[in-house]
């Protein structure tokens, strides 16, 4: 009974001391938690929020150049007709195929292949055109040749009949006149013969040229005709234009166009190639913190999928015109940062988080912002430790901490709340006020 008692009186002990160490644990944490001193260094007064990363420049891939009007011309024939200048008609182009969105390019790579199905039976048809305008030219210039080579014949035949005319006529001079009149009647009529068919000839020559110079013009029109169409038909292949990262285009109902997706005559983007040696982050600040940025201020620069990763940059543009963004009542502007450098690593649309710096001080006394109270009159204050309630004069602020201009001095401990029993501390600094109110 009694080794019962002693243990139970042990126990009780130990329980006992223990619970006052962690009272005395719990008072101490409370009392360091309760107080913090005010500090002096560097004080920067800054704006954050994140953004995105953008290219500064980006250069557009297109498709083949399409007519907007309807050109007057050759090859207005099957479903993909071509007006001069060998401009496509047509609403639109389908893309069958393109690479991966973020896909890295060198210049000369494969990016998209459009469907060139209708303009392939166009060709087709063209090409069939041209075997017969040159078939007809060929006819048409051995027909030609063949009609003016008898006509010549011809009148080198009857330039025989007037030499043997001639003759007669030479002949019969000793004739009776009769005769000598018929011989001359002969010649003459022989002349006029051969006058009509050396006219003839030069009327027949002149029509023959005249049509074939019509048939090699309708040849030469139907072989540019062609040419024209091979050389668009190749332009369905895209390839990048200069090294990059595809980033597909966005239509304005924020659907990117890719595999299946068309483009029309007034906007042939297939895709874009941003620039990434000069990249922007963009971001969006409220209309109270607007004017305080200003182009030209630091920024600091973090990427959320690349941590530890340390970026500068200076205020590139501020927007003039807010905007309501979604799920935000307020009015936002748009700020773009340019970064500094250039850096591999960086991808569109990468998150970042941007801090920047709209004034710095190097030897300021601050303290955290909600150290400071404030009465009815608007008079603000803080709890100092040794029971006094100090008014001060404060400057800028930022996130966390408020410059003190006057009233306290670096290493004063002051309460991070209200105490208990505030009515019993003491005011000091009254003569700050005059200056509060300036």
């Amino acid at each position: 009974m009694k080794r019962t008692l002693i243990i139970t009186g042990i126990v009780a002990a130990v329980f006992i001391i223990g619970l006052i160490v962690f009272n005395k644990l719990i008072s101490k944490k409370d009392k360091v938690s309760t107080y913090v001193e005010v500090s002096k260094g560097l004080f920067e007064v800054t704006v954050a929020n994140s953004g995105s990363l953008m290219a500064e420049k980006s250069l557009d891939v297109k498709g083949p150049e399409i007519a907007r009007t309807s050109d007057q011309g050759q090859g207005n024939r099957g479903g993909g007709g071509m007006g001069r200048g060998g401009n496509m008609r047509a609403a639109d182009f389908k893309i069958l195929d393109i690479v991966p969105e973020g896909t890295m390019v060198k210049k000369g790579d494969y990016i998209a292949q459009l469907d060139k199905t209708t303009y392939d039976n166009t060709l087709k048809d063209e090409l069939t055109n041209l075997e017969n305008y040159q078939r007809s030219l060929e006819m048409k210039t051995l027909d030609t040749a063949v009609t003016l080579s008898g006509l010549r014949d011809d009148i080198k035949n009857q330039r025989y009949v007037v030499e043997e005319a001639q003759i007669t006529l030479d002949q019969s001079k000793y004739e009776p006149p009769a005769t000598i009149r018929q011989a001359a009647i002969s010649l003459d009529q022989a002349k006029r013969n051969l006058e009509q068919l050396i006219k003839g000839y030069s009327l027949r020559k002149a029509q023959a040229l005249a049509d074939i110079k019509q048939q090699k013009l309708q040849y030469n029109n139907e072989v540019t005709l062609v040419k024209n169409l091979q050389d668009f038909l190749t332009k369905f292949t895209i390839t990048a234009p200069s090294p990059g990262i595809v980033i597909y285009k966005t239509d304005f109902g924020g659907v990117k166009r890719k595999s299946g997706s068309s483009i029309n005559a007034f906007d042939r983007i297939v895709a874009t190639l941003p620039d990434l040696t000069s990249m922007i982050s963009k971001l969006y600040v409220s209309e109270i913190e607007v004017n305080r940025v200003i182009v030209g201020q630091k920024v600091d620069i973090s990427i959320d999928a690349i941590p530890g990763k340390s970026l500068t940059g200076k205020v590139f543009t501020v927007a003039n015109i807010g905007e309501v963004l979604p799920n935000s009542d307020a009015k936002m502007f748009e700020v773009q940062v340019k970064i500094d450098g250039t850096d591999n690593v960086l991808r569109p649309e990468m998150t970042t988080w941007n801090k920047i710096l709209l004034k710095s001080f190097s030897n300021a006394v601050y303290i955290p912002t909600e150290c400071v109270q404030t009465g009815e009159d608007s008079i603000p204050f803080v709890f100092k430790k040794n029971h006094t309630k100090q008014i001060v004069v404060l400057g800028d602020m930022n996130e966390k901490n408020i410059i003190v201009k006057a009233g306290l001095e670096p290493g004063t401990q002051i309460y991070l709340a209200i105490p208990s029993e505030p009515e019993k501390f003491k005011t000091v600094g009254k003569e700050l006020i005059a200056e509060i109110r300036k």
